[in-house]
């Protein structure tokens, strides 16, 4: 057996390290470091509640707004706040507006480059990924910069700017957006929609988020194998991202439990537009969630240890940089004692969607499932956020009345954000910061080993890796890693 160090990963936000004993050429075990220690839960203490609307959003220059929903809902739960419905749809806006931008990304920018590298050289669809994704050069790859910025000035209109967007508060958004505004948002989110349908699917955004199952995918696909950034993903998946017996459709294999915190509130309905519970790939099916059953664990973290793991709003985050035994500066959040993984594929199963349904039944969560659950929020989100801009009532408010300067109890505030899902847990008395704990994405997917010895979702997915012989960097361990498209900055413990 030998021991290999994959890291520092390029194309991620923040630090990560991956350690592998690899035997028989593949990975028998992973360990996953985040190496950089932020402290923002130690940052908040003895803080105003409101001023963690301005701590929040810079944990992350990715994903800064999700962050500030997390922490304006956990401040509207303790202050027993009522959002109006135009402040949910802006807010609804400003979040589908980040998490798009992000799947924009992984997709151009994180995950496709990876099929530009030299050990894919002998396949028939190198030359054309080169030409398209080359992370210096690529057609594609400029193409999506290019769209990605003109997409972000939608949140000088809905938030002031991005990112750290200050418009979100407790009562809803402060900025109400002009009947002349909505004309122009539209066409912003037109023109966006015109990338989509040119570059990347080639085909009508509500064509591609009605296929229900694997087999329309598929047949999909075949109609044009080669047209369209998407297609031509599919035909590597199909021929020639191969590892031995195994290809992107094996790949990676998660634990089979899929966390959703619910994304997209909807006023009038009631509920989420994406729903919230626990997805259980052996029986098929959404579980109702128990929050009180979230637990982390902090044995091998660099974290002082307490008796036992403890619920976030009894959390303690004390750096131990000297502990014996730890490797992360991760905890460990479990749910029930049991490890899961959340993101699109969490979304995707828990809204009941049939083409992610049927293809997790049949392939399980792996490098494929997650990517393409990605890919098909973008097409099911856009046409909702004309919706939601249609639906904006002028003269109506936007934002509750302010909350009290002196705050007191507990909060908890949940969101989706593009990795999936992100927790802020709050607890105040007499206007000040008690206790600040936050559960990211990234801290579920990428969290170490806990008491049980357990492996975290991307520890166990990289168990059975290929590593092809030479390999100081394996490709297949590229492709998992940023299947789950890490935010290592947001594991801020």
């Amino acid at each position: 057996m030998t021991r290999l160090l994959v890291g520092p990963f390029n194309r991620v936000e923040g630090d990560l390290e991956v350690s592998l004993e690899v035997e028989g050429g593949q990975v028998a075990s992973a360990r996953v470091n985040a190496p950089m220690y932020r402290g923002f839960e130690q940052i908040l203490q003895g803080k105003n509640p409101q001023d963690a609307l301005v701590f929040v959003p810079r944990i992350c220059g990715i994903c800064s707004i999700s962050q500030s929903v997390a922490a304006a809902r956990a401040l509207a739960e303790m202050g027993g706040m009522q959002v109006p419905p135009n402040g949910l749809l802006a807010t609804n806006l400003l979040l589908a507006m980040e998490n798009l931008a992000d799947h924009l990304t992984h997709f151009y920018l994180f995950f496709m480059p990876d099929f530009s590298r030299p050990v894919y050289a002998a396949q028939p669809w190198y030359a054309e990924a080169q030409k398209r994704f080359h992370p210096q050069t690529g057609e594609q790859t400029c193409a999506a910069i290019a769209a990605r910025q003109r997409w972000f000035t939608l949140a000088g209109t809905l938030g002031g700017k991005w990112p750290h967007t200050q418009s979100i508060t407790p009562g809803g958004s402060s900025r109400a957006i002009e009947a002349a505004e909505r004309v122009r948002l539209l066409a912003k989110l037109r023109e966006f929609r015109s990338f989509l349908e040119r570059h990347l699917f080639a085909d009508e955004l509500e064509v591609f988020a009605t296929l229900r199952s694997e087999a329309e995918l598929w047949d999909w696909h075949a109609q044009w194998p080669e047209r369209g950034d998407l297609r031509l993903w599919l035909s590597m998946v199909l021929g020639g991202a191969r590892f031995g017996a195994a290809d992107l459709r094996s790949l990676g294999q998660g634990p089979g439990l899929y966390l959703s915190y619910g994304a997209y509130p909807q006023a009038e309905a009631g509920g989420f537009v994406f729903e919230r519970g626990l997805w259980r790939a052996d029986s098929g099916r959404l579980e109702p969630l128990n929050l009180d059953a979230v637990r982390e664990d902090v044995s091998h973290a660099w974290m002082a240890d307490s008796a036992a793991p403890r619920h976030p709003l009894q959390g303690l985050t004390q750096p131990d940089a000297d502990k014996v035994g730890a490797y992360t500066w991760n905890k460990a959040p479990r749910l029930g004692g049991e490890v899961l993984e959340t993101g699109a594929i969490a979304r995707q199963l828990a809204s009941n969607h049939g083409l992610i349904v049927d293809a997790v039944q049949h392939h399980g969560g792996t490098v494929f499932t997650r990517v393409l659950a990605r890919v098909l929020e973008l097409a099911r989100v856009l046409p909702l956020m004309e919706q939601w801009l249609g639906a904006l009532q002028t003269g109506e408010p936007y934002c509750a009345p302010p909350l009290s300067t002196d705050l007191e109890g507990q909060g908890v505030g949940l969101t989706e954000a593009a990795r999936g899902a992100l927790g802020h847990w709050v607890v105040a008395s007499r206007g000040r910061i008690q206790n600040y704990q936050i559960v990211a994405p990234t801290s579920w997917n990428f969290s170490p080993r806990d008491a049980a010895g357990k492996p975290g979702a991307l520890e166990q997915a990289l168990v059975g890796a290929p590593v092809l012989a030479g390999e100081s960097s394996p490709v297949a361990v590229q492709h998992i890693v940023r299947s789950f498209d890490p935010c290592m900055v947001c594991t801020v413990h």
